[in-house]
C-alpha cells in the first residue's frame, strides 16, 4: 500500500511539475513593454538649426523654439504627454514663468536607445523699445520631462524678448506635447 501512494504522489509531483515550468510559445517570444522615460534616461537641449530657432527680431507674429530630449539609456522608453517649463527671466522683476499647455492631444513617443524627439514652445515675441514690465527676457528654462520631478536646466541661446502675459488665461506663449 505504501508504495502503491508513493508512486501516486510522485507522479502527481512529475505531472504538476511539468505543467508549472510549461511556457507557451507566444509568451517566451513575448517582449515586456517598454515603460515611460526618467530623466536620468534621457539628455535635452535647444534644437539649433536654421529652420529651429526661433525669430526672436520680429515682434509681428509668433514664432516657435524647440526642445529636444534623447534616450541616452541602453534600453527602450517612452514619453507621453506635456513637459513642465519654468522660464527664469534675464531682468530683476521677471521672476519665473511656468509655461501654460496647449489644447493638443498628446501621444505615446517610444524611443529606442539613441532616438530624439522635441516638442515646440510657441512665443509671442515684442519690440525691443516695448516697456520694462510688459516683457519677459528670458535666461534659462527648467525643463521637466513628462511625468518625472527633475529637471534640465537650459540657457536660452536666441536673445530676445517676450510679451509678458504670465498671468493669461490664454497665453501667447505656451507648450505644445511632446512629439507634436
Amino acid at each position: 500500500m505504501k508504495s502503491k501512494l508513493t508512486a501516486v504522489a510522485l507522479a502527481a509531483l512529475v505531472v504538476a511539475g511539468t505543467a508549472a515550468t510549461a511556457i507557451p510559445a507566444s509568451a517566451a517570444t513575448a517582449k515586456a513593454a517598454p515603460t515611460r522615460c526618467h530623466t536620468a534616461d534621457l539628455k535635452a537641449g535647444f534644437a539649433m538649426g536654421e529652420d529651429a530657432k526661433p525669430e526672436m527680431d520680429q515682434a509681428e507674429r509668433e514664432t516657435q523654439a524647440h526642445i529636444w530630449f534623447t534616450n541616452k539609456s541602453t534600453r527602450t522608453c517612452t514619453l507621453s504627454g506635456f513637459a513642465g517649463v519654468d522660464m527664469i527671466g534675464a531682468q530683476g522683476t521677471d521672476g519665473t514663468w511656468s509655461l501654460a499647455r496647449s489644447s493638443k492631444t498628446p501621444e505615446k513617443m517610444v524611443l529606442e536607445p539613441g532616438d530624439t524627439t522635441d516638442f515646440s514652445i510657441n512665443l509671442l515675441p515684442v519690440a525691443e523699445s516695448t516697456p520694462q514690465k510688459e516683457k519677459f527676457v528670458p535666461a534659462k528654462f527648467l525643463v521637466t520631462p513628462p511625468n518625472e520631478t527633475e529637471h534640465f536646466t537650459l540657457k536660452w541661446p536666441f536673445g530676445g524678448q517676450i510679451l509678458k502675459q504670465d498671468g493669461a488665461t490664454h497665453p501667447g506663449t505656451y507648450l505644445n506635447p511632446v512629439g507634436l
